[in-house]
């Protein structure tokens, strides 16, 4: 076989391939075997018709059309391979020449990984925000915890913002009765904001037995976007009575025997979270000067494939009625062109991200240990409410196992980023990474010669789904 690469752009190649005709006897062999357990040929058992008899049955072409749909696939592979082409995407495949005897030639037109100059990842600097913690937090965290414990009881006046409220709700649009936003003895807290937009400003002022009606504009179900005419009346008005906040309640809510022990720990609490914020900043703001300084050409196909996923998933939650979506956006204060322009600048970070992570991962030699892997599947299979034999089950069937390597691979790429970039707050500190994030991650060469596990690095690692999303389109 022959094969040359020609290059369209920096993104996009021209696989020409040429396979003589004796290359492919096991796929003619293959074909024979195939078509002759397909016909009835008389005088010959399924399967066992010779060659010739085969040929002078149904003819030539058949044959050949079988041999060229299975012989492409894996000379294309065989040529992506020996030219170290790194494809993005499925290939545009053009049958050039066919001399039955002689010779097969196809082009494949793909779209490959660019070239990319990476910046001295040393000399990447950002700066965060301070780590305050004020004492009315803790107080705020204390008062949520004394909630947990607190009592309801009846109120005996209109309620008011916080009361707990027992109501039956129903409603209706154009007239007509919505059934699934009908319910009875539904508890509340008025100020909660979890059920439709104006129902606080409808209960506040309301006593028991009392009805209300109020118009709002539905944001789910079968009649989403629609205002419903809404009747919530009020069954029982309640309040939470909290316990004082004192040693028997520190001791009644946690191990400790003091109000001020319970005090500490809320606060150390609070600090480790407030630092594990500004490393997620960090991340972010890292991942941005790192794209911000690297210069990547974008392959189109792969952004516009992105681009169709995203507009898809946005109107797939309307039915695929691009009416209804179009009449959210304009209450959104958004139009269509505007909701796609932002489409397609989200897409192109979300491709351009993929590829300059993957050729970090590669220069940095990053690998993926079993125990990273099941760990990420765990993780996603918990934020998906599944088993992670479930999860596994399904990114098997959907090709997408392969994905969650590349996201945990590419997540690791981004943890070294991080661990060689400068981090200080807003006060000038230079804030300790190792701290915030762990020990870096060790490049493959050196866990093999320790021969030890990379370094966990989930803190970082965790970016790859939320600041280094990866684009549903591409499959390399």
């Amino acid at each position: 076989m022959k094969s040359t690469v020609e290059h369209l752009s920096p993104t996009r190649v021209r696989i020409n391939v040429e396979v003589p005709f004796d290359e492919l006897k096991p796929n003619f062999d293959a074909a024979y075997r195939k078509i002759a357990k397909q016909v009835r040929i008389p005088g010959f058992r399924p399967g066992k018709a010779p060659a010739r008899v085969i040929e002078s049955r149904i003819g030539r072409a058949p044959i050949l059309d079988e041999v060229v749909n299975e012989a492409i696939p894996a000379k294309y592979m065989e040529a992506i391979t020996s030219g170290e082409v790194r494809t993005l995407g499925q290939p545009e495949i053009e049958v050039t020449k066919i001399e039955d005897g002689e010779q097969l030639a196809f082009t494949a037109e793909v779209d490959v990984r660019p070239d990319i100059t990476l910046p001295a990842f040393g000399e990447l600097s950002v700066s965060v925000d301070d780590l305050e913690l004020t004492d009315d937090e803790v107080t705020e965290q204390l008062d949520e915890l004394r909630a947990r414990f607190g009592t309801l009881t009846g109120a005996n006046r209109p309620a008011e913002n916080g009361d707990f409220v027992s109501i039956d709700l129903s409603a209706t649009v154009d007239g007509e009765e919505v059934e699934e936003a009908k319910t009875t003895g539904l508890s509340y807290e008025i100020g909660s904001g979890e059920l439709v937009e104006g129902i606080d400003e409808a209960l506040i002022g309301a006593s028991e037995g009392e009805t209300k009606q109020f118009t709002t504009k539905l944001v789910a179900g079968e009649h989403a976007g629609k205002d419903a005419e809404v009747s919530v009346t009020v069954q029982s008005v309640k309040v939470r009575e909290l316990p004082e906040p004192d040693d028997e309640f520190a001791q009644l809510a946690s191990e400790f025997d003091t109000i001020d022990e319970l005090r500490d720990d809320l606060r150390q609490r609070l600090t480790r979270v407030k630092r594990m914020q500004q490393g997620v900043q960090a991340r972010d703001k890292i991942l941005d000067a790192l794209l911000d300084t690297t210069e990547v050409p974008l392959p189109e196909k792969v952004v516009e494939s992105e681009i169709e996923v995203r507009q898809h998933d946005a109107v797939h939650a309307f039915d695929h009625d691009d009416e209804k979506f179009n009449e959210f956006l304009t209450e959104q204060g958004k139009t269509r062109e505007e909701f796609d322009a932002d489409v397609r600048t989200e897409a192109e970070k979300a491709v351009k991200t993929q590829l300059v992570l993957d050729q970090i991962a590669e220069t940095e030699q990053v690998s993926v240990n079993d125990a990273e892997l099941t760990e990420r599947i765990i993780y996603q299979a918990q934020r998906f409410g599944v088993s992670p034999d479930e999860y596994v089950q399904r990114a098997q069937q959907s090709g997408q196992l392969g994905a969650i390597f590349a996201d945990v691979r590419r997540g690791k790429a981004l943890a070294s980023v991080v661990h060689q970039a400068t981090v200080t707050d807003a006060s000038g500190e230079t804030l300790d990474l190792v701290e915030l994030f762990g020990p870096a991650p060790q490049p493959a060469a050196a866990q093999a010669a320790d021969g030890a596990d990379v370094t966990d690095a989930t803190d970082v690692t965790d970016a790859a789904d939320e600041s280094a999303e990866e684009p549903a389109s591409s499959n390399s």
